[in-house]
C-alpha cells in the first residue's frame, strides 16, 4: 500500500470510529476522541460529560468497547483512556447534541438555537455560531444561523481556536443537520495583542546635602564709655549734620561768605547809634 492510500485509509478509519463512538455513548454525553498510533499499539482518548458510563458497570461497556473496536475496525491493540470533557458548554459536539436532542422532543427550532446560543455565550465563550439545516417548518429544506461574538471562518485560525461539532436531529419529516462552532475563552484570537509598556531604569534617590553657611565676622565698633554715659537726645543731636560750612571747604566758597559777612557786620553797626 502507498502512503497516500495509507492516509486516505487512516483517515477513513478514524471516521468510522468517531461514528460508533457517538452512537454507543450518545446517553454520556459524548464530546469527541483522539485517536493515536503507539508502540503498543492503538491509544484512543475518549472525551464525555459522564465517564462513569463509559466505563459502565464494573467496566462491562468499555471492555465491549475495546472489543467491538478490535473486532470491526481491525486496530491494532486499541486502548482506551476515558477524560472527562469539563465544561460542557466549551465543547462544539456536546451542545450539538444537547441541540439536536431539544429538537427531537419538540422544540421549535428558534428556540432550541437561540437558547442554545445564550447559554453558551453566557458561560463565557468568545464567540459561537449554529447553523440548522433541513425542513424546519415546511416541505421544503433550509437553512437558519444563530450568531453571536467572535468566530473566524477561514485560516489556520479557524483549525486552532475554534471547536467545531456536528450533530443529527431525527424527525417525522426528516433529518436536521445541527453544526455547532465555539471559541472558547482559553484561546487568544490572532488579532489580539497588549501593548506592554517598556520598562523604566529605576531612579536612585541621592539624599540632598545641605550645607548651612558660617555666619561672616561683622566689625561693630565697640562701645566708648563716654557713649554710654551719653543720653538719647545727645545722640540724635550728634546725628543731625552741622549747618556750618566745613573746614575743608573751597576757597571761592569762603571768598563768597566773606562780603556778606562784611555787609551784615556793618549793617548791625549802623542799627546800635539809631538805636540810642
Amino acid at each position: 500500500m502507498s502512503v497516500e492510500k495509507k492516509f486516505v485509509q487512516d483517515g477513513f478509519t478514524k471516521a468510522l470510529v468517531d461514528e460508533y463512538l457517538a452512537k454507543e455513548l450518545n446517553r454520556a454525553g459524548y464530546g469527541g476522541m483522539i485517536m493515536n498510533r503507539t508502540p503498543m499499539g492503538t491509544q484512543i482518548t475518549v472525551y464525555a460529560e459522564k465517564p462513569g458510563m463509559v466505563i459502565g458497570k464494573g467496566g462491562k461497556l468499555i471492555r465491549k468497547i475495546t472489543r467491538d473496536l478490535d473486532r470491526r475496525f481491525r486496530l491494532d491493540n486499541p486502548q482506551i483512556d476515558v477524560q472527562d470533557v469539563g465544561r460542557g458548554d466549551y465543547n462544539a459536539r456536546v451542545v450539538a447534541n444537547r441541540l439536536a436532542s431539544s429538537l427531537e422532543r419538540g422544540w421549535y427550532f428558534r428556540k432550541a438555537g437561540q437558547s442554545m446560543l445564550r447559554r453558551v455565550m453566557d458561560s463565557g465563550a468568545k464567540g459561537c455560531e449554529i447553523i440548522i439545516s433541513g425542513k424546519l417548518t415546511g416541505p421544503r429544506s433550509r437553512t437558519e444561523k444563530f450568531v453571536a461574538g467572535y468566530i473566524k471562518h477561514s485560516g489556520k485560525p479557524a483549525d486552532e481556536i475554534v471547536d467545531t461539532g456536528y450533530s443529527v436531529a431525527v424527525k417525522k419529516l426528516g433529518v436536521i443537520g445541527c453544526q455547532v462552532r465555539i471559541i472558547p475563552p482559553d484561546k487568544t484570537p490572532p488579532d489580539q495583542f497588549n501593548i506592554i509598556a517598556a520598562p523604566q531604569a529605576p531612579v536612585e534617590e541621592r539624599p540632598v546635602e545641605v550645607k548651612l553657611s558660617e555666619p561672616t565676622a561683622t566689625s561693630v565698633p565697640a562701645a566708648s564709655p563716654v557713649d554710654e554715659n551719653k543720653s538719647e537726645l545727645d545722640v540724635l543731636l550728634e546725628s543731625e549734620p552741622s549747618q556750618t560750612p566745613s573746614a575743608t571747604a573751597s576757597p571761592e566758597v569762603v571768598e563768597e561768605a566773606a562780603p556778606a559777612q562784611e555787609a551784615q557786620t556793618q549793617a548791625e553797626g549802623e542799627a546800635k547809634p539809631a538805636q540810642e
